[in-house]
């Protein structure tokens, strides 16, 4: 099980790093916010979970500890796979996700794409009595800064949305705050912009 990864960042796609350790790329699929906060060349640390099926085997990684374990009890919820963890954790992060559940708000993860009110209700349902795990913080690594409105579109399509309106609303967003805000800035504003016209 490989549980902790440090390299060096050596190519950054749409929804995962290539990370290279002793002369060995790994492709790691990672949340926007962590793309964000990284470039190619760049030293990064990552706490991560292997997910082994039949016919692969996925690794997934994470700036904080606090952020992998909500991944980890993500997944033990019968219908939710690797990927639509990794959408809630884009569009909401472990202490939204903790305040959402506590407050019974389904219409929070209904900004998540592939989520209705129905599966949003289930959710909060089967999370209830795991809400003080979700809680708990723990420090992570940190990344270094880097990125590009690209980037933050291509993030956008791998979680579900069609690249025209991924376009159209970072354009919207840098309009409204500006290029200088930084990447991870953007791609929160245009999340929170995609969930409220979802």
């Amino acid at each position: 099980m490989i549980s902790f990864l440090r390299g060096t960042v050596h190519r950054i796609a749409a929804d995962h790093l290539v990370v290279l350790t002793y002369g060995v790329g790994r492709k790691v699929h990672v949340t926007p916010d962590t793309l964000s906060k990284t470039r190619h060349g760049a030293d990064i640390e990552l706490v991560t979970t292997l997910v082994v099926r039949e016919d692969s085997m996925t690794l997934f990684g994470f700036a904080t500890e606090d952020e992998n374990h909500t991944f980890e009890v993500l997944l033990s919820i019968s219908g939710i796979g690797p990927r639509l963890a990794m959408a809630i954790l884009a569009v909401m992060g472990p202490d939204e996700l903790a305040a959402a559940i506590s407050n019974q708000d389904a219409n929070a993860l209904t900004r998540v794409p592939g989520i209705g009110k129905k599966g949003a209700s289930r959710i909060i349902l089967e999370l209830e009595n795991k809400l003080p795990k979700l809680a708990a913080t723990s420090p992570g690594p940190q990344l270094s800064f880097g990125g590009s409105n690209q980037q933050v579109v291509d993030a956008l399509v791998g979680l579900g949305w069609k690249e025209p309106q991924a376009a159209e609303v970072v354009q919207e967003v840098t309009d409204d705050i500006g290029t200088d805000a930084g990447t991870s800035v953007i791609l929160k504003a245009a999340l929170k912009i995609l969930g409220a016209r979802k």
